[in-house]
């Protein structure tokens, strides 16, 4: 019986080592390389440019994204990594936006891997044709009208096929999978994986934010891709367009449990740094207390809590600090609340004073001078009759003053004439007044005194007319009398009408 369970145990010991040596082999170490990853925010540097990274065509970098396309017709442009990769495995997280206005779009985004670099305006969205190496493409547009768009494919191209524009490539696919990607509320996310040659793309349709969410679009095997080669993306318009957005590349490289050698070399290194710092630390630290030594007063005390703030510290004043501009808000609010109640207050008191002179017969007295009267019910205002007595009195006026003026370009062409007939006098010496001129000045003489005469008018007319022409006005307390009389009449109408409508309904 004891042999029985001694050999169970070898037995589950042996089955429970191979199962550990086979996660082992399984496992892989992954290692995040920046030289070949962008991300926000600070994506571009203040010149423009991508770290380890360059752009051209139509590419615009910011702070955010990277924009590969605009939505402007016939647009290309592309961004590559400027060395080539030193790994043979790796796996690129791509989250990009592809927007437009109309229900389908052009033309697409491309990820490419290839063994140099491709161009900024090539033919195939955007790069070059005749690659070698991979290119993922996500196709939004229909050219062979199988109506299978959006549409992701891979294609891995020798250098010696040109790619199939007719029928979106599909004859040239290595796989592929019909998922839509425009016009997400969250970024789309792709997941290129290529580890022991075997290609697999994950997808999230940016339907939510959660970035652990993946389906499987397809799984190759056997694919054959250069050891070393340049990251890529580029996006192209045609006669649609839209805007093909990357807003992060993050590339890490995949090792196999018997490479670990350059992880062990990153170790040593992170090692060599720990110790350096620490090294540091106590020099900083012995070089404290020597100066505490030479100068006693000026040292400070050990306890380094209260140099800074704790996070209750910092809450607690992000807390006072809002509570006193809440504060300052609703003090402000209060004011202005208080001048609009003091405003209602002085404009119901004038209402009321003017409606209780208005009833017992009172006209309210007249304002002292230099103010403006107020206003209300009862304030005294010009009528249109007196608006067209004063019209009529400046047009008047402005006629007297045109004849004025006529009589004045009259008597000055007289008055040249007069000068350009002595100017004709044959000799220097003055002439005696002839005929002509005594009649010239005679109808001087009788001009001058039809203005005189007009003038002595005007001066009476304005005299007489000290102010607006007073009409007696129906007053206020007249115009409610008839206004409650007529009210009566119109409410007894509607009784007796009321009366005589169910007398008539009895009768049914």
């Amino acid at each position: 019986m004891q042999r029985g369970t001694n050999f169970s145990y070898v037995f589950l010991s042996v089955i429970l080592i191979s199962v550990i040596s086979i996660i082992h082999a399984n496992l892989v170490h992954r290692r995040f390389e920046y030289k070949y990853s962008f991300k926000p925010p600070y994506l571009a540097q203040k010149d423009g440019s991508v770290p380890f990274w360059e752009y051209g065509g139509n590419a615009i970098a910011s702070s955010d994204n990277v924009r590969i396309a605009p939505s402007l017709k016939s647009q290309k442009g592309a961004i590559w990594t400027k060395t080539p990769t030193n790994f043979e495995w790796w796996d690129v997280d791509i989250a990009f936006r592809v927007t437009g206005r109309g229900r389908i779009g052009a033309d697409g985004l491309a990820f490419w891997f290839t063994q140099n670099k491709g161009a900024y305006d090539g033919d195939v969205f955007g790069s070059s044709d005749r690659w070698v190496g991979l290119g993922l493409f996500f196709d939004s547009f229909d050219n062979d009208n199988k109506h299978n768009n959006p549409y992701i494919m891979a294609v891995v191209n020798d250098g010696t096929k040109n790619f199939d524009h007719q029928n979106d490539g599909t004859t040239q696919a290595l796989a592929g999978c019909l998922r839509d990607f425009r016009n997400k509320p969250f970024p789309t996310r792709a997941r290129v994986e290529y580890y022991q040659n075997i290609l697999t793309v994950l997808f999230n349709n940016g339907m939510n934010n959660n970035e652990q969410e993946y389906e499987m679009c397809f799984r190759a095997e056997n694919v054959f891709l250069p050891k070393n080669g340049y990251f890529g993306v580029s996006a192209a318009t045609g006669g649609l367009a839209d805007d093909h957005d990357v807003v992060h590349i993050l590339t890490s490289s995949l090792y196999q449990p018997g490479q670990i050698q350059q992880a062990q070399q990153i170790g040593e290194e992170q090692d060599k740094i720990n110790r350096e710092y620490q090294d540091y630390q106590r020099k900083l630290e012995q070089q404290k207390a020597d100066y505490r030594k030479e100068h006693p007063d000026k040292a400070k005390p050990e306890d380094s809590d209260d140099w800074f703030e704790t996070d209750d510290q910092r809450e607690l004043k992000q807390i006072f600090q809002g509570q006193i501009q809440i504060h300052q808000v609703v003090k402000e609010l209060s004011r202005k609340l208080d001048e609009i109640v003091g405003r209602q207050e002085r404009t119901m008191s004038l209402i009321t004073q003017q409606a209780s002179g208005l009833a017992h017969g009172q006209v309210p007295p007249p304002p002292p001078p230099g103010q403006v009267p107020q206003g209300g019910y009862g304030a005294d205002t010009i009528r249109r009759h007196e608006v067209d007595a004063m019209f009529n009195s400046q047009n008047q006026i402005a006629g007297l003053l045109n004849e004025l003026k006529q009589f004045s370009h009259e008597l000055k062409g007289k008055c040249d004439t007069i000068l350009m007939n002595q100017a004709k006098a044959p000799t220097a010496q003055v002439q005696s007044v002839g005929y002509d001129t005594q009649s010239l000045i005679s109808e001087l003489r009788d001009s001058l005194n039809h203005v005189k005469v007009g003038v002595q008018q005007v001066h009476q007319r304005i005299g007489n007319e000290d102010g607006c022409p007073k009409v007696n006005c129906v007053t206020m307390t007249s115009v409610l009398v008839v206004v409650a009389i007529q009210l009566a009449i119109i409410l007894g109408y509607n009784i007796y009408r009321d009366s005589k409508e169910s007398q008539s309904k009895k009768f049914y």
